[in-house]
């Protein structure tokens, strides 16, 4: 006769022992509430395997190998003559037109297709195009014809009077030769300077990748940035898209200079140490037929969705098919090529929540791990991100890609292996609009440093971040900058030195303290946007028909921070200051943050990383002598002060004296003892241990 409760407990333990030997995905068992959305995530991974698989014909060669469409593709000079390719399966004929054929076709230009495939080719000889000459296809199909930028140029150029984009013949007699031909970076933390080369000069005028090198790059070294982030580099019809509406998707922008200006700008980023990524636009492309992509060869197809995806409901662009093999190639050698060709260091993929959902994340609330594994999901353009990351650091293993990226997705910045996305940093979004809805919403006397410590540290511990309080988007016309949310109009009448009045003091005050405090907090960089660290006083708004096409608001006044008779050049010192603190402690991103003490009635806010302790005074009107902290023993110089009159403060403190810890024998055992300290109202104090 067989025990029954004998035979439950051995079932039980078989029971058990299976599920102690299941092998989860890292993802998963790096954060178990997604262990209900596992088949999901191995069924991303498997996809991606399989997708790399089939690209690389099972391993036989690799990424790096299938991502080589710009060297086939394109105007190329060879060592006799110039050959010329384009895919374009729904075209029935293809010329080259241009200034060397009086832009009439001629069969002398006329392209053939290469037979099997969509592909057309042109050989031409020597003589018969020369750098600088402009040009087009002129292509036909069934049904219509029209002139149209190849895909695959990598020069374009508008004519100043027609305002007409032309392709460009680009082979200069001398190439550009790097001084830095390799170039590895030290960004522990990664700490990135968002960039607009046009809008880089004090001048209304659009600046150039020269002036940028000469002007604004020694003020990037100067000020601690180890990296810059450069937007709007890929050729771009309309100057006020910021660069995000992009045509040609190989053609560095012609209107900053010439390519060999920007590889010069790089090289001598690389020379003073400083990487160099680019702000990538592979959400979506221009609608535009003549300079765009839209219609190529009378197919709208032909790179994006058709149907109901074709257009973006809110971008009035196109929305690349990327389940297309063609499609894919086209991206990652893209990518491949702005590496290769740039020495770019990485990448900052635009718009990946429009990428990630059938919705392009319009109208979602995203509340829920559900949220992320309910369908919605583009499981094509999870896929190509996937690969697009796998290919960026087979090309260059030290590069750096980064996702824009606002619904929360888990696992973007978590390894390829453990199922996630392999970018090695996501932004983290949440911090801006959380500095933005304070500022706008609470009183200061409500804002609570656990809450604001909880949003600067509210991020997957599997996922590096990129934390800002401010970028780009919080500049342009239409929204406001920090430094406008704090003082707004007053900033006009009370920025010089003297005539500050206390709407001013306040808005310096706090503009160092919400700065300190998200830096203080991150686990992998930290972002500014050019001019925003000195309290850049305009918004962005590039010319246009409405301001009467000016240049006034699109660009950067440098002049304001360089005169030290002005309030300006206090926040751009101690940004300076704050970047040099972090810096000089070792490993920065690898010390805990840890609290020390919070006090929401009182309004502070102390946490320690490695020798460091920062404590922040968010009250706007108390301050507190001999305010007590359970420290590690030993004794504390201060570092860093908001509150010092270098940077605008009232000097309050005296922070020459080295502060002591006090024994208390409870805390013996724990190698603690308390550290009390004069914190002034609306006030940050940086310590470090002797």
């Amino acid at each position: 006769m067989v025990n029954k409760k004998s035979s439950d407990k051995t079932a039980a333990a078989k029971t058990t022992s299976k599920k102690a030997a299941v092998k989860h995905i890292g993802l998963v068992k790096n954060d178990s509430w997604l262990e209900p959305f596992e088949p999901a995530i191995q069924g991303r991974h498997d996809h991606a395997v399989w997708k790399i698989n089939q690209l690389t014909q099972n391993g036989k060669k690799s990424l790096t190998d299938f991502a080589s469409g710009h060297f086939y593709y394109g105007l190329h000079k060879l060592s006799r003559g110039w050959v010329f390719r384009e895919w374009a399966p729904n075209a029935t004929e293809i010329y080259l037109v241009g200034d060397f054929n009086n832009w009439q076709e001629s069969e002398r230009y006329k392209c053939k297709r290469i037979e099997g495939t969509g592909n057309w080719e042109l050989r031409l000889s020597e003589k018969a195009l020369k750098h600088g000459d402009l040009y087009k296809m002129h292509v036909h199909w069934n049904g219509g014809e029209g002139e149209r930028i190849p895909a695959w140029c990598r020069r374009v150029v508008q004519d100043e009077e027609t305002k007409i984009f032309s392709a460009q013949v680009w082979n200069p007699a001398t190439p550009y030769v790097w001084k830095k031909k390799t170039f590895k970076a030290k960004t522990n933390p990664l700490l990135i300077y968002e960039c607009h080369i046009g809008m880089g000069q004090d001048a209304e005028k659009v600046g150039t990748y020269t002036e940028f090198r000469e002007n604004v790059l020694p003020r990037i070294k100067e000020d601690g940035y180890n990296c810059i982030q450069i937007m709007a580099i890929q050729e771009h019809p309309y100057y006020g898209s910021f660069g995000y509406h992009v045509s040609s998707f190989f053609a560095p922008s012609s209107r900053f200079g010439t390519p060999e200006e920007l590889k010069a700008l790089i090289d001598e980023a690389h020379c003073l140490g400083i990487a160099v990524i680019m702000d990538i636009v592979h959400s979506h492309a221009v609608k535009n037929e003549i300079e765009g992509l839209g219609n190529l060869a009378g197919d709208p197809n032909q790179y994006f969705y058709p149907g109901d995806r074709h257009e973006h409901p809110a971008w009035d662009s196109l929305c690349f098919d990327y389940g297309k093999d063609e499609v894919i190639h086209f991206l990652l050698s893209n990518c491949r090529y702005w590496l290769g060709e740039f020495h770019f260091d990485g990448f900052r993929f635009d718009g990946v929540t429009s990428m990630l959902y059938y919705s392009h994340g319009l109208g979602e609330a995203f509340t829920g791990y559900g949220d992320y594994f309910n369908g919605g999901e583009d499981d094509n353009a999870i896929c190509y991100l996937t690969l697009a990351n796998k290919l960026i650091h087979e090309e260059n293993p030290h590069a750096i890609t980064i996702a824009e990226e606002v619904s929360g997705m888990p696992g973007l910045a978590a390894k390829f292996e453990d199922g996630g996305f392999g970018f090695d940093y996501r932004m983290a979004m949440n911090i801006p609009d959380y500095w933005i809805k304070t500022i706008k919403e609470l009183k200061d006397e409500e804002w609570k440093p656990s809450s604001i410590f909880w949003e600067v540290k509210n991020r997957r511990p599997d996922e590096k971040t990129i934390s800002y309080c401010e970028s780009h988007d919080q500049a342009l016309v239409g929204d406001k900058t920090i430094i406008f949310r704090l003082i707004d109009a007053d900033m006009y009448w009370h920025f010089k030195k003297g005539d500050e009045n206390e709407v001013a003091h306040r808005g310096i005050a706090l503009h160092k303290m919400i700065r300190l405090v998200t830096l203080a907090a991150i686990n992998g960089g930290y972002l500014n946007f050019m001019g925003n660290e000195f309290g850049h006083p305009e918004w962005i708004d590039f010319p246009r028909e409405g301001n009467g096409w000016s240049y006034k608001y699109a660009r950067r006044q440098w002049n304001l921070v360089d005169n030290k008779d002005l309030c300006y050049h206090w926040l751009g010192d101690f940004d300076r200051e704050m970047l040099r603190v972090v810096k000089g402690q070792k490993n920065f991103n690898q010390t805990p943050v840890e609290e020390i003490w919070h006090n929401d009635g009182d309004q502070i806010l102390a946490f320690k990383r490695g020798d460091l302790i920062f404590v922040f005074n968010f009250s706007p009107s108390h301050s507190y002598t001999d305010y007590g902290f359970l420290v590690p023993t030993g004794s504390y110089d201060v570092v860093l002060n908001t509150d010092s009159k270098a940077f605008g403060g009232n000097g309050l403190a005296d922070d020459t004296m080295t502060h002591f810890t006090n024994y208390d024998p409870l805390y013996v055992n724990d190698h603690k003892e308390w550290l009390k300290l004069y914190v002034p109202a609306r006030s940050a104090v940086v310590l470090k241990k002797n």
